[in-house]
């Protein structure tokens, strides 16, 4: 398998991302939103992971030595923080422009990532397995959701842990995550999400477990606009993360 071809790879997405690669790191620009939302991702995950593998969330280095995989990584935005807390991260993404823009932060920040800009199909072909697999914002954004999920379990070590951030396919989310955040807030650039490809967390656990493994937690996020800030809820009408595990 050439290292970008997938089934589950969307042209057009990875295209639009290229054109905004060189963006991903301004707190002000089209992925200010994502930079607001990822200390819930990396507390959500951190918390996990430490529970699941007997760590001390409150350590300087919580994740040492663990294997971590970020799937549709950017611009390295979740990536950088979970090195920061030890892990050895690597990070995956179809669109070029982005893995050049993610090394070159990586390197400005005295942090050693391995970026690739291959898809999870290829990898987990090539025999590499992890400890923890992220799909991030990304299954939304995939052609073939069932087989990107089915070679995104399939990474995933016995004993190790799959999370998941999507939105779900609600009246409100559409409402809400394209005409209120792409069209009336301009949060996010017109086009960026498709409401046809949201999965409803029924639907993401059943592709989870028909790929092995067992969805133990299920939380929602939501905006809050008095402090410009998200945070976990139990509401999961539009945003929403989940955590799986494949038994050891």
């Amino acid at each position: 398998m050439n290292r970008m071809t997938s089934a589950s790879i969307d042209r057009d997405e990875v295209a639009r991302f290229d054109a905004l690669a060189a963006r991903w790191w301004d707190p002000r620009g089209p992925m200010a939103v994502l930079h607001k939302f990822n200390p819930v991702r990396v507390g959500y995950i951190r918390d996990e992971v430490c529970r699941v593998f007997g760590r001390d969330p409150a350590a300087p280095f919580p994740l040492e030595g663990l294997s971590v995989v970020d799937i549709g990584c950017g611009g390295g935005v979740l990536s950088e923080p979970l090195a920061r807390l030890g892990a050895q991260v690597t990070g995956l993404d179809p669109a070029r422009a982005n893995i050049a823009a993610a090394r070159a932060h990586a390197e400005g920040e005295g942090l050693t990532i391995d970026y690739r800009d291959e898809t999870i199909e290829a990898v987990v072909a090539g025999g590499a397995r992890f400890d923890v697999v992220l799909a991030m914002e990304v299954v939304e954004h995939v052609s073939d959701r069932a087989g990107f999920l089915r070679a995104t379990c399939e990474a995933v070590r016995p004993g190790g842990l799959l999370f998941a951030a999507t939105i779900n396919r609600t009246m409100r989310s559409f409402a809400l995550a394209i005409v209120g955040a792409e069209y009336v807030l301009r949060w996010l650039p017109r086009g960026t999400h498709d409401w046809e490809k949201f999965v409803t967390p029924a639907e993401l656990t059943a592709d989870i477990e028909a790929g092995g493994l067992t969805v133990t937690d299920t939380t929602g996020v939501v905006y809050n606009p008095l402090g410009d800030s998200w945070r976990a809820s139990r509401d999961t009408g539009v945003n929403y993360m989940l955590a799986a595990h494949r038994r050891a």
